[in-house]
C-alpha cells in the first residue's frame, strides 16, 4: 500500500479549463456532497493545484487497488512522513480513518455524520454557472440550456450520444432499483408522487418489497437526485417531485411535457439560491419570506394568465402576497392587479437577476 500511496503523492493532478463555481473552497475541513458528475472532484482539484504540490495528498477511494484495512494503517504514518498538510478522499468511503492532517476534504454522493467536517452541497450547474460555458450570451444560450441541462461535461458530447451518456452515468452511479426509480420519478416531474404510487407501479413490472422501494426513494432523495416540495401548511400531504437536472426528463422517458419541464428549471434555481418555498393548489412557488407567489408560464396567454390570477385571489389577500413573478421563455410585461404587484419576467432575466 505504501507504493500506491507513494504513488497518489507523485502523480500530477490534470485539469482542463476550470469554470469557477459559486461554491469555493479555503483552508477549513469539508464534506462536499453531490451526484455524479456534479464537479466535486474539479472543485476540488482546482483548490489544490493552488497549493504547494509536496502539501497535499489526493486519493480518489475509488481506485480498486486500493485495500482499505492496509490504508488505514499506513496513511496516518504516510502523512506524517511527508509532512502532508492537506489530505482529499474523494469518492470517500465511510470504512476509511481519517489521519491526522491539517486540513481534510471529502467528496461523496451520500451523506456522512461527521461532526468535524463542514458540508457542502453541490448541485450540477444553474443558469448562470451554465453561461461561463457558453460562447455568447444571447437568446440561444436559454435553448442550449435545455438541451444540455447542468451537466458541465454535457458540453463536450455529441448531440446523438447525449441521452445514452447520461443513461450510462446514471446506472453507473445507482443500482436496479433506485435506476427505476428515477425513471418513473422522470415521468412525474413536477407533479405529486408518492412513494406508495411508485410501488404500486414498479410492484407491477419487477418483485419488490415495499420496504426496499421506500429505503431506495429515501436513499434518492438523500443524495438529491430527485427533490420534493412540500404542500403549504400539510407536511403529511402528498409532496411534489422535481428532478436534480432537466436533461435526465428527456434521457429517462419518452413523454414531452414541456410547462413541467420548464416548472423544474424554475424549482432548481430556488433551490440552488436557497429560497424556502411550498406549494398550493394553483400556485407553483410560494415564498413566505419574501410575500411572493411565482407562477411558471412558459408561453404566456393574457387571457389565461388573468385567469390564472383570478383562481388565486382569495389565497393573495388571506397571506397578504405583495408581488407575483410570472416566469416565462421570453415575454416581459407589467399586468395591473388590485391585490398584488404582478410581472411577467422571461427566465433568463429572473435567474441572473438574482
Amino acid at each position: 500500500m505504501e507504493i500506491l500511496l507513494e504513488e497518489f503523492y507523485k502523480t500530477d493532478l490534470n485539469l482542463e479549463k476550470f469554470h469557477f463555481r459559486k461554491l469555493f473552497l479555503d483552508e477549513k475541513s469539508y464534506q462536499i456532497n453531490g451526484i455524479t458528475h456534479s464537479g466535486k472532484s474539479k472543485l476540488v482539484k482546482n483548490y489544490l493545484l493552488g497549493l504547494k504540490k509536496s502539501s497535499y495528498l489526493y486519493i480518489n477511494c475509488s481506485d480498486i487497488r486500493i485495500e482499505i484495512d492496509a490504508l488505514n494503517e499506513q496513511l496516518s504514518s504516510f502523512c506524517n512522513k511527508n509532512r502532508i498538510d492537506v489530505l482529499v478522499l474523494d469518492n470517500f468511503v465511510e470504512s476509511i480513518k481519517f489521519p491526522n492532517v491539517s486540513q481534510l476534504i471529502i467528496t461523496s454522493q451520500e451523506k456522512h455524520d461527521i461532526d468535524s467536517l463542514i458540508p457542502l452541497q453541490l448541485y450540477p450547474l444553474d443558469y448562470e454557472e451554465f453561461l461561463a460555458y457558453e460562447h455568447k450570451y444571447d437568446s440561444s444560450a436559454l435553448n442550449h440550456f435545455f438541451q444540455l441541462g447542468g451537466f458541465a461535461h454535457m458540453h463536450k458530447v455529441s448531440a446523438d450520444e447525449r441521452v445514452l451518456n447520461i443513461q450510462k452515468m446514471l446506472k453507473t452511479a445507482l443500482d436496479d432499483v433506485t435506476f427505476d426509480i428515477l425513471r418513473l420519478c422522470a415521468k412525474f416531474t413536477s407533479q405529486k408522487l408518492s412513494a406508495f404510487t411508485i410501488y404500486e407501479r414498479l410492484k407491477q413490472s419487477r418483485k419488490i418489497s415495499k420496504d426496499k422501494l421506500y429505503r431506495s426513494f429515501e436513499t434518492l432523495v438523500s443524495m438529491n437526485y430527485i427533490h420534493q416540495l412540500e404542500k403549504l401548511g400539510s407536511p403529511k400531504a402528498t409532496k411534489k417531485v422535481y428532478l436534480c437536472d432537466i436533461s435526465l426528463k428527456s434521457a429517462l422517458t419518452i413523454e414531452k411535457n414541456f410547462s413541467k419541464l420548464f416548472e423544474n428549471m424554475v424549482y432548481l434555481e430556488l433551490l440552488k439560491s436557497g429560497r424556502k418555498c411550498y406549494y398550493e393548489d394553483a400556485i407553483d412557488f410560494y415564498l413566505p419570506q419574501s410575500d411572493e407567489i411565482i407562477l411558471c408560464k412558459p408561453f404566456v396567454d393574457e387571457r389565461k394568465l388573468f385567469k390564472r390570477l383570478e383562481s388565486i385571489e382569495s389565497f393573495l389577500f388571506s397571506y397578504s402576497v405583495r408581488k407575483v413573478t410570472i416566469i416565462s421563455m421570453n415575454k416581459e410585461t407589467t399586468v395591473s392587479h388590485p391585490l398584488s404587484q404582478v410581472e411577467v419576467v422571461p427566465f433568463d432575466i429572473w435567474a441572473l437577476g438574482d
